[in-house]
């Protein structure tokens, strides 16, 4: 077994401004019992390499590869849409798998197709929609939209999108107790002139808004095809300038054959020494 001594060699990529380390541990890498120092030292901004959260990427038997994927925060996520798209590329970059692939994830089998730096990315079905939702906050109360798209979210729709204090009522939203024990993600969207979806997203694990988050774009994409008629694809502008878009289909109030597609950029490769998380 290694110990975590030695430099460890990673992956820095962006989805849409959703940034990850990503490491290649089909031989292990690092002892076990250093893992939540290793994902919380190196996702520290400034003081490492910095970044919304860690990929591990292992072997399996029956698809390319596996991944164990971690919030910055050291908590294990289910699934990200952002860091699947960017796993993707590093695997068929790696030599890992080729440009049609399958990984296995704690919600289940993910398949994506590459195409030069896009990724697009099948999800798996969503669950637990609930529409027109009221809920107390601190001094206001407002109304939102909850799905599960392999993590939950809150979708809330505002004309102020650029005025929103996402991170403030992101954290009570993520913290309130109709949502505990888990938690929450929260969006908040405004449906732009052009037919485009804004979106800006507090983050649960991340606990701060990100520049984009797949499995949030996917939320806000399904509740507003429902609320106004979307029709498949949508195109979501997120918080980094960059466009996501999510395809469906739509049948009665329930969605199939959900993908969500966008950049997948390499920032850099090299590797993190020992004082990268001590």
């Amino acid at each position: 077994m290694p110990t975590t001594k030695q430099s460890i060699p990673f992956y820095k990529m962006s989805g849409s401004g959703n940034d990850f380390i990503i490491i290649d541990n089909r031989q292990p890498k690092f002892a076990e019992e250093d893992l939540a120092k290793l994902i919380t030292g190196a996702c520290r901004r400034k003081m490492s390499a910095g970044a919304d959260g860690m990929i591990l990427v292992e072997n399996a038997d029956d698809v390319d590869f596996k991944w164990r994927f971690y919030n910055a925060d050291g908590s294990r996520a289910e699934m990200c849409g952002n860091g699947a798209r960017c796993v993707s590329r590093f695997a068929f970059l790696e030599g890992i798998a080729g440009e049609q692939l399958s990984f296995r994830t704690d919600v289940g089998i993910i398949s994506a197709s590459i195409t030069g730096e896009r990724v697009k990315i099948r999800m798996t079905d969503p669950s637990d929609l609930a529409d027109e939702v009221t809920l107390a906050l601190t001094g206001t109360t407002v109304t939102y939209r909850y799905i599960n798209t392999g993590v939950p979210h809150v979708v809330i729709e505002t004309a102020d999108l650029d005025g929103m204090d996402v991170v403030a009522m992101g954290r009570e939203i993520r913290h309130h107790p109709a949502f505990s024990p888990a938690g929450t993600n929260a969006n908040f969207i405004r449906l732009n002139d052009d037919g485009t979806l804004g979106i800006r997203t507090y983050e649960r694990g991340v606990e701060d808004e990100t520049l984009a988050c797949g499995t949030g774009n996917v939320a806000a994409a399904l509740t507003a095809a429902l609320k106004h008629n979307m029709p498949s694809p949508v195109k979501l502008l997120t918080r980094s300038g960059e466009y996501l878009q999510v395809y469906f289909e739509k049948g009665g109030s329930g969605f199939s054959d959900i993908f969500l597609e966008g950049d997948a950029r390499v920032i850099y490769t090299g590797e993190l020494s020992p004082e990268a998380w001590e």
